[in-house]
Parts: structure tokens; sequence; C-alpha cells
């Protein structure tokens, strides 16, 4: 991603189409300057080299004699801005045709179009935020429930980067008593107590296994709970998947095998949100396409945390058991939920016999008609027990981000070398290496270790404009 801080930049920070209003952002040394070129005020004298910033200017945005919008510009001065830098947004009417003029006035007199995520990364170059806080601005803008919100909001503010920073200072101020010693090694001066060392190793290590292990639920809330919804064909999972989705995402037939291929699709309940995955039905089948979407609800079964097995009532109790032969060792691990399906199509009696179903699987069970409103609801509450999500407040640190999960796991390796090094009262120039090690996956995180590729693969997925 190739770009200097010398350049003016502008782009369309608010979302793509015609809207009420739009804003266009500009930055860089000239911003000020190149804004100031196009805009004429509304009271002489107030042009925007001798305002103050944070201050609001109403004027127009002209070229020679031709008006193209009447907006409202705001003043942002070095180094108080998002960027860092001088930066000025203009708050135009949302035409898409006003929003592309004007970017090609600014273009004209001098600056370039922003890249996608530049404006953030100039924030972190410039001393604004740490790099886990920017990738946060991109989650923030992308969050679709509370969880993720608040997550989002909890690292762009910090609260992870302070985790770390107290992991980096502990490790600093131990690796500083390590390396003394080596300085004085002819002397056979030990600095470091052991078993102090050994105590503070244990509690860093206790610490970043602690934030690794939250991914599991980080990832969850961010990405969705995978829940899987298997069963044999016409069993009813494409009617309760469109039941839950409360629209006609996937086909529903008599026709056995109509659901070929996997369909996903996400909803928020309660403000959890979660991935459904519609799986071909299982069958002996000598389709070949059928075949090939019956081996991908396998391996989606493996990548679910849920599975919602959907059972028709009306197959017999042998085909049933087969099938749970054959689907429940691959379950082990997974949140279960039996659902019995079609309770609208058997008399009271016919459902009675059909209560003692699989009593050796451990599972929740719920037995329902896909069609029935109440039931949905119902369900609904056992994908949330389920679920068993905790509760996460503003100010709890919770890794979503695998880029982190995969840096903590190589930091926790290395710590893991320091304790076992100091069992073994290895010398203090082993030690060393392992907890710089651990300090430089840590330093990956927030960017204090970093390199332009990590950095044009993080910012080149943020949208243009932020």
């Amino acid at each position: 991603m190739a770009m200097t801080n010398q350049d003016t930049i502008c782009a369309v920070s608010t979302a793509p189409g015609t809207g009420g209003i739009a804003v266009i952002r500009v930055s860089g040394p000239q911003a000020i300057e190149i804004s100031d070129s196009l805009f004429t005020p509304v009271s002489a004298g107030k042009d925007l080299l001798s305002r103050k910033a944070y201050t609001l200017a109403l004027g127009s945005i002209r070229k020679g004699n031709e008006t193209v919008d009447d907006v409202l510009v705001s003043l942002f001065r070095a180094p108080h801005s998002f960027t860092g830098e001088d930066t000025v947004e203009i708050t135009c009417h949302g035409s898409v045709y006003i929003q592309q003029r004007i970017l090609q006035l600014l273009i004209g007199a001098g600056c370039r179009a922003a890249l996608p995520g530049e404006f953030t990364q100039r924030a972190f170059l410039n001393g604004k935020m740490d790099l886990s806080q920017a990738e946060a601005v991109a989650d923030l803008i992308a969050s679709t429930s509370a969880g993720t919100h608040r997550l989002a909001l909890s690292q762009m503010r910090g609260g992870f980067s302070n985790e770390l920073a107290h992991l980096r200072g502990q490790l600093l101020d131990f690796t500083s008593l390590i390396e003394l010693e080596l300085d004085f090694s002819e002397e056979d001066v030990e600095f470091a107590d052991r078993s102090n060392l050994k105590q503070l190793a244990t509690g860093i290590e206790r610490l970043i296994r602690r934030l690794t292990e939250s991914f599991r639920v980080g990832n969850a809330i961010k990405n969705g709970i995978p829940v899987a919804i298997i069963g044999e064909t016409n069993a009813g999972k494409s009617t309760l998947l469109n039941q839950l989705l409360h629209e006609e995402k996937a086909i529903v037939s008599d026709i056995h095998g109509t659901t070929r291929d996997v369909i996903e699709d996400t909803i928020t309940l309660s403000g959890v949100l979660f991935r459904f995955i519609d799986t071909a039905g299982i069958r002996e089948t000598a389709d070949t396409i059928e075949s090939l979407g019956i081996e991908r609800t396998f391996r989606k079964l493996e990548q679910a945390a849920i599975v919602l097995w959907v059972i028709d009532l009306g197959t017999p109790v042998p085909q049933i058991e087969a099938l749970a032969a054959e689907l429940m060792p691959r379950t082990v691990g997974k949140k279960v939920i039996l659902a019995f399906n079609k309770t609208d199509k058997l008399t009271p009696a016919e459902l009675t016999e059909k209560l003692s179903l699989l009593p050796d699987i451990t599972a929740d069970r719920l037995y329902l008609s896909a069609k029935s409103p109440a039931d949905i609801e119902r369900l609904e509450a056992l994908l949330l027990q389920a679920a068993h999500l905790p509760e996460v407040g503003q100010n709890d640190v919770i890794v979503t981000n695998i880029r982190h999960y995969e840096a903590l796991t190589q930091a926790h390796a290395a710590i893991l070398r320091v304790i076992d090094g100091l069992e073994q009262n290895l010398s203090g120039d082993f030690l060393s290496q392992d907890i710089r090690e651990c300090m430089h996956y840590l330093g990956e995180i927030t960017g204090q270790i970093s390199n332009d590729e990590i950095l044009g693969n993080i910012f080149g997925k943020f949208c243009i404009g932020k």
C-alpha cells in the first residue's frame, strides 16, 4: 500500500449513493489551502486560512462563476484531528453528481484520491491510535449487533491496548533484569531472583492465556455462532430456516433432494448473532451433484458450534436410529438440539409414542411444527440457551481478531518456554531470547512491530473514506 504523508488526500466519507447529505474529507499538509481555494464564505473575510480550529464555515464550493453547491465546512488543525494532520470536512448535499464534482475540483487543485483505509492508516502512523485501535474502527463500522458494537468500541478506546501495554511493561522489566545479569556474567552476579521471576512469568502466562481463550467468545460475537441445520431430505430444514430468517431464503418442496448446496444467512436474536447453515438432506443417492452437497453437509457439521438436527416424526424409527449412529460421532464437543418436526401431522396418541425417541442421546429436545410461530419462538429461546455467551461489558477485554489471536498464541508459546527454562535453570541468554520473542508478538498486535505488507493487508480492507 504505497503512499506518502506529504500528499493531501480526499474522499467521500459517507456511504456510497444518494442521500440527504454527504461528507467529503480532505487531509494532509495542503488540506486547508486547497479547500480554501474552492470555498467562498457567506461572510466576507471569513476564509478558511484565517479561521480557528474546531469551527464551522457556511459558504459555497465554486469553480470560477459556477456554484457547485452550498456547503458547511468543518476545520481541524494538526495535530488535533482524526489523522493528526490538517483536516477539512465538507458537508454538501447528497447528490452523487455533486459529490463527484467536488472531488474532481479538489483533485484538480492538488489533492489525490484516498486509498481504502488511508485516513485511519495516517492516524496510526501519526500516533493517534495503535494498530489494534485502528482495526477496531473497521469493526465498529461493520458492527451489526449490540455485542459487536460494545467490543469494537472498547477496543477502539484502548481497552485491549492497555492490557497489552501492561503485559509488555512486565516483560520489559523481566528481560531488563535478565540482561543485566548477562552484562556481569564474569562476576557471577544474580540480579533476578529465579522464584520471583517464575511467579512473574506465570502471571503473564495466565493473562495471555485468558486473552487467547477469549477469542472463542469474541469470534462468536463478531462473526456469529455457526448453527448447522442437518437432517434427512424433506425433514423440514428449509422451512425451519425460512421461518427463522423471516424470508424465503431456501426452496421448500415435497421433492426429496431440493437443497443440493449449503445455504447460509445470519440473524440477531436478543443481541446475539447466529450464522445458520442449511445443508443438503442426507440420504443414499446416485445423483452426483446431490452427493457433493451431502459431502459439504458433513464438512459444515465440523465447523458448527450448534447442531440443529431436524427429524421428521413420520420417519420410521430404525431409519432415525441408523442416521443417529452416523451423525452423533461427528457432533462430539458441540451443542446438539433435536428438533422433532411435523407434530401437526400426528395424532396425540402417535405423538406420545414418539416422545421416547433416541433416549441415549444427550441433547436439548424440542417437538414442533416448523410452520408454527409459537414453536419458532421456543426454538429461538433454545438457541440462545445453547449459545451460552457471557454478558460482555464495555470494559471487558475480548479478542475478536484472528490476527490478534494468532499473535497471542505465539506469545503464549514463548512465555511457556520461559517458564520451562526457569524450571530447568537455563542461562539468562536463552531466557532473554524467549522473553523478547513474546514481546515481539505482543508488539505485532499494537503495531509497535509492523511491516508494509501487514499494514497494506489491514488497511486495504477498509472502505474508502475511512
